[in-house]
């Protein structure tokens, strides 16, 4: 598994910005797809909601990678 940090300058991130944002989908469309199939994480439970703000210390999981906001 791969874990990366990624540091936010704003208050949160939504879920889909992160994923494309840390190279976990290639565009916005792919995004969607990924959490609306259930294959994305937050902090260890399933996420359908591509809107889902993240914040410091949340923890996103796709397939071996993670992605842990700081």
């Amino acid at each position: 598994m791969r874990e990366v940090r990624s540091k936010i300058e704003t208050e949160f991130i939504k879920l889909d910005s992160l994923l494309k944002y840390e190279g976990l989908a290639e565009t916005g469309g792919e995004a969607k797809r990924l959490i609306q199939e259930g294959m994305v994480k937050v902090n260890g439970e399933v996420c359908t909601m591509r809107g889902k703000k993240l914040r410091p210390g949340d923890r996103v999981e796709l397939g071996g990678d993670a992605v842990v906001i700081e």
